[in-house]
């Protein structure tokens, strides 16, 4: 069995070295990069299981590395390292892709915790080939069209589905009106952008209502997102 490929991105040496040594007593397979222009390199060349991110970074911040990577790759996981914790940081990156992130100075059995909690899931997202989406309580699968909340069918106009494939395969990631209109009204769509405005309340009105928890997320002044 091939051992999971970890990129550590981490510009102090000691860390990332320590990081290095428990993750190969792991048995996972490790490479680390110490500056942002050398990371990305790295990410857009090779398939990783997981990428462990610092967020200060001489070359490119993490969360430019983050931003340039979710463009192309939504599936692989990528856990933030930072030595903030101002909650700005935090939800900063979340909304720009993160699965997770960790505080430093953290416990490595902590991040050893996460890193198999995030594999998993990629394992599992894998295996059934990307045909299911989910967050929290909200099931879609992309091969039968099915949509449910919890117990409950949902049913969809082909694009009310559409929009909310869009929003589950960027989920954390804020979408802009012009994003939404692009991927899922296609390029050549010239009406107005308010269409997605009315297609998320349709949305709202089907997945949301009659739940404690929301999922469709509005973000003023930028777009929509769906928080999982």
């Amino acid at each position: 069995m091939d051992k999971p490929a970890i990129l550590i991105v981490e510009d102090e040496q000691k860390l990332s070295r320590v990081l290095q040594l428990e993750l190969d007593y792991e048995n996972y397979q490790t490479e680390i990069a110490d500056n942002g222009k050398e990371a990305l390199r790295l990410i857009q060349e090779k398939d990783w299981d997981l990428v462990l991110l610092d967020i200060m970074l001489p070359g490119l911040s993490g969360l430019e590395i983050l931003r340039r990577t979710r463009r192309k790759d939504q599936e692989t996981p990528i856990i933030l390292l930072t030595a903030r914790d101002q909650v700005y940081d935090k939800v900063s990156g979340l909304d720009q892709g993160a699965n997770d992130y960790v505080t430093k100075p953290f416990q490595i059995e902590e991040l050893l915790a996460r890193i198999r909690v995030h594999l998993r899931q990629g394992k599992a997202n894998h295996q059934n080939g990307g045909s299911q989406l989910v967050v929290g309580k909200l099931f879609v699968d992309l091969q039968s069209r099915e949509v449910r909340r919890e117990d409950r069918e949902v049913e969809l106009t082909p694009r009310e589905f559409d929009l909310l494939v869009c929003l589950l395969k960027n989920k954390n990631i804020v979408l802009t009106r012009e994003q939404l209109i692009e991927q899922v009204w296609g390029f050549d769509y010239f009406g107005d952008t308010n269409v997605v405005d009315v297609y998320i309340r349709y949305l709202r009105q089907k997945i949301d209502k009659g739940f404690e928890e929301p999922y469709i997320q509005t973000v003023r002044g930028v777009g929509y997102t769906i928080k999982g």
